[in-house]
């Protein structure tokens, strides 16, 4: 009897943590109402940062081919792949024009500097053209999602919606109303945090991403609760298997 009363002693503790509350969690533009209204589709000029890789490709009205061509032999990169790497001074080096400052700049910018370049203090193209594009646009996902990790987009374009699906979407437990974006402008570090239910979603400045973004999913309360508990019921499941084991053996000696 007296051991019947200490397993009940014992599982008592796993019954009262097995009964939790259930928190309700957004869900994604969950505040979003049906309207005629329309609003506008905002777009963000990137700006390059350090480590990005990009294109140059330059043409002009030149009668002479093998013009361009000179100016459109792209290097290789560590990694094989053609494109201009921005160092860690916010330069590159083209390979006929030299090291230009691209940090900061917008690919138009940037564009019209090389342009610039090729037009002064001797034109070196007639009326040239200049097309740059982003090769390693990606942010990393950490948190509760299906798929940590980095992901890279083959466009220059991508939301936090079109982010998060490619992740796999956010968990169970993961906090949709309170996501954070980490983002580096400038050599300065800022943070904002953006909610995936509101209807407001559209207008924050940190919908659209830029590339390197880290976008970080925390867990709800009820997930760090559930995780307490369930370390919690690990530790009375462990000192119940000591009593019984215990128990047992005092038991059996008994009975000898």
């Amino acid at each position: 009897m007296k051991f019947t009363r200490i397993l009940l002693l014992f599982a008592l503790p796993l019954y009262l943590f097995s009964c939790r509350t259930q928190q309700k969690i957004p869900y994604y533009l969950e505040n979003v109402n049906d309207s005629t209204g329309k609003g506008d589709v905002k777009t963000t000029s990137l700006k390059i940062q350090k480590n990005d890789l990009i294109s140059i490709q330059i043409s002009s009205l030149s009668t002479k081919p093998e013009a361009d061509l000179i100016f459109n032999q792209t290097p290789a990169t560590g990694g094989g792949v053609p494109g201009y790497l921005v160092d860690a001074e916010g330069n590159i080096d083209h390979h006929r024009l030299g090291t230009i400052h691209a940090e900061g700049l917008t690919k138009q910018e940037l564009a019209a500097e090389i342009k610039k370049r090729l037009s002064q203090p001797v034109e070196l193209l007639s009326d040239p053209t200049v097309v740059i594009r982003f090769l390693n646009f990606s942010v990393n996902m950490l948190g509760e999602v299906s798929r940590q990790g980095i992901l890279t987009v083959p466009g220059e374009s991508l939301t936090i919606l079109q982010a998060i699906g490619l992740a796999g979407g956010v968990t169970d437990f993961g906090k949709r109303n309170s996501v954070k974006i980490v983002r580096e402008t400038n050599g300065k570090r800022e943070t904002g945090i953006i909610d995936l239910s509101s209807k407001d979603i559209f207008e924050s400045p940190y919908y659209n991403l830029v590339q390197n973004d880290l976008i970080i999913v925390e867990p709800t309360k009820q997930k760090l609760k559930d995780a307490d508990q369930a370390r919690t019921a690990q530790k009375i499941a462990f000192a119940f298997t000591l009593v019984t084991v215990a128990a047992t053996l005092a038991n059996i000696f008994i009975k000898n």
